[in-house]
């Protein structure tokens, strides 16, 4: 699974989202939104985890992730 946070433009806030290998999009949610419904992706009682690598990715990066 990779992820990518995505900048936000005036009003549009900050998005991430996830992909899996084939690079399909399979999650897109905002970033300053707590965050739910985790265990449909495979991340369940991950959240802590998840929130520490959205805080340091940088924009428009994509990164394997690994948690």
């Amino acid at each position: 699974m990779y992820i990518i946070k995505v900048k936000g433009k005036a009003k549009i806030p900050d998005y991430i989202q996830l992909r899996d290998e084939n690079f399909v999009l399979i999650a897109y949610f905002r970033a300053d939104r707590p965050l739910k419904n985790l265990e449909r992706y495979g991340l369940a009682d991950k959240e802590t985890a998840l929130a520490a690598v959205i805080q340091e990715l940088e924009f428009g990066k994509l990164q394997k992730l690994e948690i």
